[in-house]
């Protein structure tokens, strides 16, 4: 018996590692399931449809190659992927920045915490009035639009990162009086960093939000701009086609966050994998 049981516990370690590489294989596929249930299923029952709003998916498809996949890609999707860039890499500057502090200082957190909550109950769309008149139509009314939208589940998240820091690792700190740049850069922000991605992923999603309902009330171009001229003109299958494309594209962008995230955390998932073990 004594023989037999390093046995089993040998085989039951090593059954996980074989497992591991089919793991992204059977994500991905059960990732896909319901997309492509769903399109099936569109394609099937909008086939005969004769609607004038609701066009069978066959002639939204074409409308997506022929408008997005070439005559409007550089001209109205390239300007909002650009716009959405910008204005989530000043939220992340200033998030990250303004978390930083306000974690490390509870008594700043405890003075803006009304005008924080002010600011955050009021949504980016809303102040699309307010930014045409300050900025006009243009590239710095959405970029701004989009940094005030994405910047709060960014600092939220920073704060909580920095506030959630193990006691015992900053007795440790302490005890090696380390100085504040070293102690912020060396242990703080990578102890906050898995909450910040998370915070930026929120970001990411409403973003593309931002970025969409700015260009339908105040932009010459974008995907927003041309989804509302394609309803304006009645073309309804490249309206349709509009936000076919906006999908693909936040999902796009999300895998590509994904990849990101996995990357730049690699250290944390080991760190969890050791605890597990």
């Amino acid at each position: 018996m004594a023989l037999g049981l390093p046995t089993q516990r040998g085989a039951v370690r090593k059954s996980p590692r074989k497992v591991r590489p089919l793991r992204p294989v059977l994500n991905a596929g059960l990732e896909l399931v319901l997309p492509v249930t769903a399109v099936a299923a569109w394609w099937i029952f909008s086939s005969g449809s004769t609607s004038a709003y609701f066009p069978p998916l066959s002639d939204s498809v074409s409308a997506l190659q022929r408008v997005w996949l070439f005559s409007h890609f550089m001209s109205d999707a390239v300007p909002s992927l650009l716009h959405l860039a910008a204005g989530l890499s000043i939220a992340l500057v200033m998030g990250v920045t303004a978390g930083l502090l306000l974690g490390l200082v509870p008594f700043l957190a405890d003075a803006w915490a009304p005008v924080l909550e002010f600011a955050r109950a009021t949504p980016g769309v809303a102040l699309v009035p307010a930014a045409l008149l300050l900025f006009g139509i243009g590239t710095e009314m959405q970029i701004s639009l989009i940094a005030y939208g994405t910047v709060w589940p960014i600092l939220l998240n920073t704060v909580d990162g920095v506030r959630s820091v193990d006691t015992v690792v900053r007795d440790v700190v302490t005890s090696y009086r380390l100085r504040r740049r070293d102690r912020v850069l060396r242990v703080v922000l990578p102890a906050a960093s898995p909450q910040i991605v998370a915070g930026v992923r929120t970001a990411l999603s409403i973003g593309i939000t931002v970025i969409v309902f700015s260009e339908m009330a105040g932009s010459t171009n974008g995907i927003g701009f041309r989804i509302l001229q394609a309803q304006r003109q009645f073309a309804i299958a490249d309206m349709w086609a509009g936000m076919l494309f906006l999908g693909i594209v936040g999902y796009l962008v999300n895998i590509a966050f994904r990849g990101m995230e996995s990357y730049l955390l690699r250290w944390h998932r080991g760190m969890q994998r050791m605890e597990q073990q």
